[in-house]
């Protein structure tokens, strides 16, 4: 009998501490698809059930800066698989370089590694839900998933302070073995979106590749006054857009842009070229536009850190601060890089 009752008390425990659990599991909050942060200046959207991806940035009330993709609100809940596709959620997200080795460091996609895939980008970094560490009305820290395509876990902090916006993303090594990686910054913007990156006046430092397959036309580019940009030039006769990529190494920490009646600087530490990966550039423009309004264009507006070896449960870190003012001026270069001019003199951007 004692035996017995012995028994039937830890059954009754079990139930209990299983109940006890599955009621800690129902109680918490599912993770967001969108959390709103307010700043003296500007406004942000985050996603941490995507990865911790910015949805939105701009003045209060004023259009979207970034690009966000309708498979935010058609696939709101990803499943991460390693045979997963690239699902275009857009806007702002970190990936991890170089590309050229994506797929070389996993076993759960032997197929993609043994085709050195450059595509698609690591599921778990891209979709995977992130947690929510601290929120606060002008601050957001969250933890992404540990990926095993990458061997890495993000930690991204998002800041509204003053007049501007600072991101910050700590990378760590969650392998027993080194890793060598980069934090790789990228904004997808509208095509139209007037970029303008600072380069060498010989133009020395500027890498264009152009996609000409598939009917695609080559990427039109200016580079006065030491300032590079994209033209959204037609294409020639029967074909379809422009399409390719520029790798830059910048002569000073930044990018600037212009579109909605809005001028965006986004400042970053400037690094010397032998510490970028030389497969990419400290500064990437990736170009995909056709005039079709029914085409989905994007500009994308990459910024690479330092690529470094990390050992267990080592960690590198990477920033980036966004400073945003409303430009009601005309959509000529020559007013557009007089108001950028001062707009980096009054936020004492060099």
């Amino acid at each position: 009998m004692p035996e017995t009752r012995l028994h039937v008390r830890k059954s009754l425990l079990a139930a209990l501490l299983g109940a006890a659990s599955l009621a800690a599991v129902a109680a918490e909050p599912p993770v967001p698809l969108r959390m709103r942060l307010q700043g003296p200046a500007l406004q942000m959207d985050v996603s941490p059930r995507l990865g911790g991806r910015i949805l939105h940035l701009s003045l209060p009330g004023a259009p979207n800066l970034l690009l966000e993709g309708p498979a935010v609100q058609a696939e709101p809940d990803p499943q991460v698989r390693a045979d997963g596709d690239n699902i275009p959620y857009l806007g702002h997200e970190v990936w991890v370089g170089p590309q050229s080795e994506w797929w070389t460091h996993q076993a759960l996609n032997p197929a993609r590694r043994k085709a050195g895939a450059i595509w698609p980008p690591d599921p778990w970094l891209a979709h995977a839900p992130a947690k929510v560490l601290e929120q606060g009305d002008a601050r957001l820290v969250v933890e992404g998933a540990a990926s095993p395509v990458s061997g890495v876990q993000l930690t991204q902090s998002f800041n509204l302070a003053h007049d501007r916006a600072e991101l910050v993303v700590d990378m760590r090594n969650i392998r027993k073995e080194p890793v060598a990686r980069d934090i790789w910054f990228n904004s997808r913007v509208p095509p139209q979106t007037r970029v303008y990156v600072p380069v060498a006046a010989d133009g020395s430092g500027v890498r264009v590749r152009s996609d000409t397959d598939g009917g695609y036309d080559a990427l039109v580019s200016r580079s006065d006054d030491g300032l590079f940009s994209l033209e959204l030039l037609p294409p020639g006769e029967g074909l379809l857009g422009r399409r390719g990529k520029v790798f830059i190494q910048p002569q000073a920490g930044w990018i600037a842009g212009f579109n909605a009646g809005q001028a965006f600087v986004i400042h970053f530490e400037k690094q010397p070229l032998e510490r970028i990966h030389p497969e990419q550039g400290q500064v990437e423009l990736y170009l995909d536009w056709r005039p079709d309004p029914a085409y989905p264009s994007l500009m994308e507006l990459e910024v690479h850190a330092p690529y470094v070896a990390l050992e267990p449960g080592q960690s590198t870190s990477a920033r980036q601060w966004w400073i945003v003012r409303r430009y009601d001026g005309p959509d000529r270069r020559d007013a557009q890089v007089a108001f950028l001019r001062r707009m980096l003199d009054e936020a004492g951007i060099e």
